[in-house]
């Protein structure tokens, strides 16, 4: 007798196998409740319709035809190898034999078309819902990424996507495949004989609960064993990434990594060795009792031989034999089919509740671009704004209250004040990142609610503190902005940027790769070209967030050269903790507590004495303790810190006594 049908048991049959299955009713359990799900995955499906029906037609016929052979087997016994007084009938037994060949091949021939269509309906429907969850996800506002974990969203994209596609490759074809299975197998048995089939489907549930005992043991080790798999996972990403390496190497714990490292492994050697011995005592009586089973059919029908049966044949016992090792794999299939029905509905109800979430920012249905607004591209006016974050309380004091300013195009306006003031909050309404709670905020003449996001962006250029470049060559971070631009583009964009000669003093110039996030070049070099990107768009407006505060004296002077020269001629708005950054500004707004409290040049604000003043006074003070230090430490001039010591010249003018306390 053969045992095939209890390793397949064990291991195929559903997508959600080797998961155990009380941890999988609860993460079912806790999927959000989604209104006709049912018809909307039907709506999926529906560009594929007529594979799906090919499919379905496949896996009756597969599971039909699978059955057909055993009968054959009870024929080829009784009347072709041995016939009741005659000798064996050749003719017969190879006509039967052929027709046994031929039902073999034509099942497999099903299996692979089977397969085949399942497995391009499948990826194709899981392709499509990854796309427009991707596209989704990118129409969302900026808020809903900075109150969203990465790896949340990404578990969304990859893990309960994926398990679509099994769905339909998985479980609705196991569900099918295991019904007609059944259904065929105890239909060919009563056939071959009523009697014994009776004997046997007493037992088989006896059997297929144990065998789903053993099952959850299994699972339960398998969920260890993947939560271990993603400990591993976490604490290679963690420690082997560029910023993990600098960490472990910089505290000098690199073995204390290791160390970590190993004894996970050693937990998941542990458990893996757990999973291969679980349940072997299970797995023996399974054995002895599915062994067990045509055993006693042999006793019980020498028993009906003995008693006179004439039916009972040696063909009927070898065919009733066959059919029945081949019902315990449909069984178990079958008695999973709740778990994972509720699973395939709890995974398309994740994915679901990311595509009904609504983008708190979307255009008017009367939007208009950018370039049919009234005003001049570039002026941007604020009117009385007020500003919530979206998850701040009731009571929660508005991040700005009554913002009001306007900027010509072509101005240069800077804002400083506190951190936590409100400025980048300020910067970021400008290109409507985010709504505002009241008031208006003017691009071009028009609310920016009236305009195309699209268009807005497109007259807009960013660079802020954190620069972002992709592992990929320098072209292909700088084309990021302008997919066709020219080599002779990228290079114009580069020299104002004060940026080119760098580049070609790389082996590799324009094509060498910066590593991730950029980590081969140093920050005043990754600014530069971030510079170089926005000025390759060439747009009107220039966003920038506290774009040289995180470079040593030195490079912010370069950096700040090429954002000069990026400005030129273009609407500026920036946000500096460094004075000496924005002295040239046309204006000046102080910004404390969401409020714009002083506004004017460098030199009104320090003759005016309130918090400007205050700011430039603290700076003139650790200007001088640095240049106090590096003259008592006979520094030499040229070093780091008697540069830094010398950074801000243009606010140490003597104009200004300790301002007054406001």
């Amino acid at each position: 007798m053969s045992f095939g049908g209890f390793g397949g048991g064990m291991g195929g049959g559903g997508p959600f196998r080797g998961v155990d299955a009380d941890s999988q009713r609860k993460a079912n359990a806790a999927a959000p409740r989604i209104p006709d799900i049912g018809r909307r995955v039907v709506a999926l499906f529906q560009p594929y319709r007529g594979r799906i029906l090919i499919t379905v037609l496949l896996v009756i016929a597969g599971a039909a035809v699978a059955v057909v052979p055993p009968l054959l087997v009870q024929r080829v016994f009784d009347d072709a190898l041995f016939p009741m007084d005659a000798r064996p009938q050749l003719t017969l037994l190879i006509a039967l034999v052929s027709g046994m060949i031929g039902l073999f091949l034509l099942s497999a021939l099903l299996g692979v078309a089977q397969t085949w269509f399942t497995s391009t309906v499948g990826n194709a429907v899981t392709g499509d819902l990854r796309v427009k969850l991707f596209e989704h996800l990118q129409a969302m506002e900026l808020g809903f990424f900075t109150r969203t974990k990465t790896g949340v969203i990404q578990s969304r994209l990859q893990n309960d996507v994926g398990a679509v596609s099994n769905v339909l490759t998985s479980t609705v074809t196991s569900i099918i495949g295991n019904t007609v299975t059944v259904v065929a197998s105890i239909v060919a048995m009563v056939l071959i004989d009523w009697r014994l089939t009776i004997l046997a489907v007493i037992l088989m549930p006896i059997l297929a609960i144990i065998q789903r005992r053993v099952g959850q043991v299994r699972a339960r080790i398998a969920g260890q064993t993947q939560e271990s798999l993603s400990e591993l996972s976490s604490i290679t990403q963690e420690t082997l990434s560029v910023s993990g390496i600098l960490l472990s190497k910089s505290f000098n714990r690199q073995r204390t990594e290791s160390a970590r490292y190993a004894a996970e492994n050693t937990n998941q050697v542990g458990l893996q060795v757990r999973r291969a011995m679980s349940g072997q005592g299970f797995f023996a009586v399974v054995q002895v009792l599915m062994a067990s089973v045509p055993a006693v059919v042999y006793l019980v029908a020498g028993y009906l031989i003995t008693g006179g049966a004439d039916t009972i044949t040696a063909g009927t016992i070898v065919a009733f034999t066959t059919v029945q090792a081949r019902l315990l794999q449909p069984l178990m299939g079958l008695m999973r089919v709740a778990l994972d029905l509720q699973t395939s509905v709890a995974v398309f109800s994740r994915i679901f509740e990311y595509l009904d979430l609504t983008p708190a920012i979307t255009d008017s249905p009367n939007a208009i671009t950018v370039a049919d607004a009234p005003g001049p591209r570039g002026r941007i006016e604020f009117r009385d704004v007020v500003f919530r974050y979206p998850d701040a309380g009731p009571q929660a004091r508005a991040t700005l209250d009554g913002v009001s300013f306007t900027i010509e195009p072509g101005q240069n306006v800077a804002f400083v004040g506190p951190s936590g003031a409100g400025k980048t909050t300020i910067l970021y309404l400008a290109p409507r990142f985010y709504e505002v709670s009241g008031g208006a905020v003017l691009f071009s003449g028009a609310d920016v609610r009236e305009l195309t996001q699209a268009s807005i962006i497109d007259n807009v250029g960013i660079v802020s503190q954190e620069t972002y470049l992709f592992h990929a060559t320098i072209r292909e971070n700088l084309r990021y902005a302008k997919p066709d631009a020219t080599d002779e583009e990228l290079e114009t964009a580069c020299r104002a940027a004060n940026i080119h000669h760098v580049i070609a003093s790389f082996e590799h110039g324009y094509d060498t790769v910066v590593g991730e996030r950029g980590y081969r070049l140093s920050g005043g070099e990754k600014q530069r070209i971030a510079i170089a990107r926005v000025l390759l768009k060439d747009p009107p407006v220039i966003l920038l967030d506290e774009a040289t505060s995180a470079l040593d004296t030195v490079s912010e002077r370069v950096v700040q050269e090429a954002l000069d020269e990026a400005s030129k001629g273009r609407t500026t708005l920036s946000i500096a903790h460094r004075l000496s950054t924005v002295i040239g500004a046309d204006v000046i707004h102080v910004v404390e507590a969401g409020r714009i409290v002083e506004s004017g040049t460098h030199a009104e604000l320090l003759s005016a004495g309130g918090l400007y003043a205050q700011l430039a006074q603290q700076q003139i003070d650790a200007t001088r303790v640095l240049r106090e230090d590096a003259a008592e430490a006979q520094i030499p001039a040229q070093s780091p810190i008697a540069v830094e010591a010398d950074e801000d010249p243009q606010l140490d003018t003597g104009t200004i006594a300790t301002p007054p306390v406001r």
